[in-house]
């Protein structure tokens, strides 16, 4: 699948505007990235224009292919991350976010495409693949109004629900999934997440889905755009996994062995 990605024929001009959308990204993650973003500009006749931001490791040799298979692309280096950090979440002042930031990457996710910014922004995770055109992601893209979340194949949010609602002060919604992620940065309160994510370390320790639980409490109570679950598949099985029949596939878990020896192939017009 690496050595494919590297050949990934660079794909002509689209039929609607270009694509914004955000990845986080690194040297154990470019080939991903690459077919991710591949598959979504092939399936919806459009040129993406991605911003790729550095976890650190994304050096020049995992750089290239993406540069050559998405010329519009700009990659925000890490140090360009933690400088508008210094100057929108200081250490002083949300030292659970830094922390957690410097240690914890999924979190990225969620702070650096949107701290400090304005207007809506798609952030995607890389191992998605697209397999039809993906008219609901095309249409939030043209005019996003409202926040965007996939769905996931069970509630993965880490910390208990009882204390996820009561810190945000409403019930928090069932199965959202940050692989799919549509959010307003000026729209974000850096004060109540930093609190949330204080309290819910103190309470119940680290934990892998935080960024998801946090992202969670932040949609708790909107009306959200919600990717339609049976298009938009979190964890592909059998039949679906072998048939790829849905837009997208999310593949985590188990389903990664599909991923990565079989649908990355189809992924590519392969039968």
């Amino acid at each position: 699948m690496e050595a494919a990605a590297a050949e990934l024929p660079v794909l002509g001009s689209g039929s609607g505007p270009d694509i914004a959308v955000h990845v986080l990204t690194g040297r154990r993650f470019w080939y991903q990235t690459a077919f991710c973003l591949w598959s979504l500009s092939r399936q919806s006749g459009r040129i993406i224009a991605p911003v790729f931001y550095n976890d650190g490791t994304l050096d020049e040799p995992t750089r290239a292919p993406l540069l050559r298979l998405f010329p519009l692309a700009r990659v925000v280096e890490k140090h360009a991350s933690v400088a508008n950090l210094d100057s929108f979440l200081p250490a002083a002042r949300y030292p659970a976010l830094r922390e957690r930031w410097s240690h914890y990457p999924h979190i990225r996710k969620l702070i650096d495409p949107h701290v400090g910014q304005t207007g809506w922004k798609l952030v995607l995770d890389s191992d998605l693949l697209f397999f039809r055109r993906p008219d609901f992601l095309l249409s939030w893209l043209d005019g996003p109004a409202k926040p965007l979340h996939a769905v996931d194949c069970i509630s993965s949010y880490g910390y208990p629900r009882q204390l996820m609602d009561k810190l945000a002060g409403r019930a928090v919604a069932d199965l959202v999934n940050v692989g799919l992620t549509g959010l307003n940065g000026q729209l974000l309160d850096w004060d109540r997440i930093e609190h949330w994510c204080s309290l819910l370390l103190e309470k119940e320790g680290t934990s892998y889905y935080l960024e998801q639980a946090l992202t969670a409490m932040v949609l708790a109570g909107h009306d959200c755009a919600v990717a339609p679950g049976a298009d938009y598949v979190t964890l592909p099985c059998p039949p679906e996994a072998d048939e790829c029949r849905a837009v997208m596939h999310h593949y985590v878990a188990q389903s990664k062995r599909w991923y990565f020896r079989y649908n990355w192939k189809k992924a590519m017009g392969a039968p």
